[in-house]
């Protein structure tokens, strides 16, 4: 969970890794354990798993509270949130399911549009939408990804 996202960006090193807290609160489960227990993810959960860890990070870092990277700085924090929505999408594609990239560039997009209109609330749902989707493909339908 986040706990595997530390130790991803501390290895990795940089301002990721400097910015990088062990997390306190108890990992819950959540949209990344959503999507790589889906069939789509099937034999990369822990691929699939830390890739939407970073995603999801990187929009906490953008509208939410963190879990993993703390910076006082928002400028800061804007810029190592979009390193993480790259970092992942960039992993996703890497394994060749461009219909999952596809999904999490409208989960970022519509979650910056639900901040903008004032409803951030609407986060976790749209979330767990794409974890969805990720995971079992549109509308619960399996597709691979490869």
């Amino acid at each position: 969970m986040s706990r595997v996202l530390f130790d991803e960006l501390r290895a990795r090193g940089g301002m990721l890794a400097e910015c990088a807290r062990p997390p306190v609160d108890g990992d819950r489960p959540g949209p990344p354990q959503t999507a790589a227990a889906g069939p789509r993810a099937a034999g990369r959960e822990a691929e699939y798993e830390l890739l939407l860890e970073m995603i999801l990070e990187g929009s906490l870092l953008h509208y939410g509270s963190p879990r993993v990277i703390h910076t006082d700085d928002p400028d800061l924090a804007l810029l190592l949130g979009d390193e993480l929505y790259a970092l992942g999408l960039a992993r996703l594609a890497a394994l060749g399911d461009l219909e999952a990239v596809d999904v999490l560039a409208d989960v970022i997009s519509r979650i910056a549009q639900a901040n903008a209109e004032g409803q951030p609330a609407r986060a976790g749902e749209i979330w767990e939408e794409g974890a969805r989707a990720v995971g079992w493909g549109p509308d619960g339908a399996v597709t691979n990804g490869s």
